[in-house]
């Protein structure tokens, strides 16, 4: 009796150490994709395809490129040429409203799949994002009235008064060429001192100019130089999404090439700004 007790014992054990080396792992194998049953392996742009939406980080508030019009409706350039990229893409556009400070944050949180607000394209942010290809280019331009005939050129401003934002790039341009500088606030008062003849001169954005002469044509005042670079603007989007930004390079060049771009260009601007 006791050697059948001792055989059955050895064969317990052996059926024992079986069991708990084939089933050792008690769960559910993750199908091909799934890591602990959360979805991977798709990229951006197969979600947002998914989605059947494109959401849009942007201000709502910097005319003419993302503002409100007077019946309230969010409008703009950029806001023209993003709800045109996610038609192209197949999807609806879904502007996401927020402060500027919090509009990068928001990118890195995710609360919007790109940024399109005049984003700039400059070394520090291309180090931690990616952009599409630029959209919008613009320049430094010298804004004098138009019956001004001593300042010419940006030189000219030697010993001339200069409206400026003293937290610009465009005062140094100003102060560079010789100019006394007047504070303003921005492109507006810089305006309306010109106008009023309380300076003779103000550097600043040319698409901000464009935009005011579209609105205000009859305005007596000119361009009379610009600088010889400018800076671009693109779609912001986190990097590592080639798939996303490829499609919208896509999109933008297919707009410029049917004519689209240009039609909403001259919308806001009166001409091509794409260069």
């Amino acid at each position: 009796m006791r050697s059948w007790r001792i055989y059955w014992a050895i064969v317990m054990t052996l059926m024992l150490a079986v069991t708990t080396a084939c089933g050792g792992n008690t769960g559910t194998k993750p199908q091909e994709g799934q890591t602990g049953g959360a979805q991977t392996g798709k990229n951006l742009l197969e979600t947002i395809k998914q989605s059947g939406k494109l959401r849009i980080g942007t201000e709502g508030t910097y005319a003419p490129f993302t503002y409100h019009d007077d019946k309230g409706t969010l409008t703009g350039f950029d806001v023209d040429l993003g709800r045109e990229i996610a038609k192209r893409l197949g999807v609806k556009p879904e502007f996401i409203e927020t402060k500027w400070d919090g509009m990068i944050a928001g990118l890195d949180a995710k609360r919007f799949d790109v940024v399109m607000n005049e984003v700039s394209i400059n070394a520090e942010r291309k180090a931690k994002y990616d952009f599409s290809d630029p959209y919008i280019a613009s320049k430094a331009v010298l804004i004098v009235k138009d019956n001004n005939q001593d300042i010419k050129k940006l030189a000219d401003l030697k010993g001339k008064k200069a409206g400026q934002s003293l937290t610009s790039n465009l005062n140094q341009i100003a102060k560079d060429n010789g100019a006394t500088i007047v504070q303003v606030d921005g492109f507006n008062q810089a305006i309306d001192l010109l106008l009023s003849g309380r300076i003779d001169a103000t550097v600043n954005d040319k698409l901000s100019y464009l935009d005011f002469k579209t609105r205000r044509p009859d305005a007596p005042i000119k361009v009379v130089d610009e600088t010889d670079t400018g800076s671009t603007s693109a779609v912001l989007m986190n990097k590592n999404n080639n798939e996303l930004r490829d499609a919208i390079n896509q999109a933008l060049a297919d707009m410029k090439k049917d004519g689209t771009y240009l039609a909403i260009s001259k919308k806001y601007f009166g001409t091509d700004v794409s260069k």
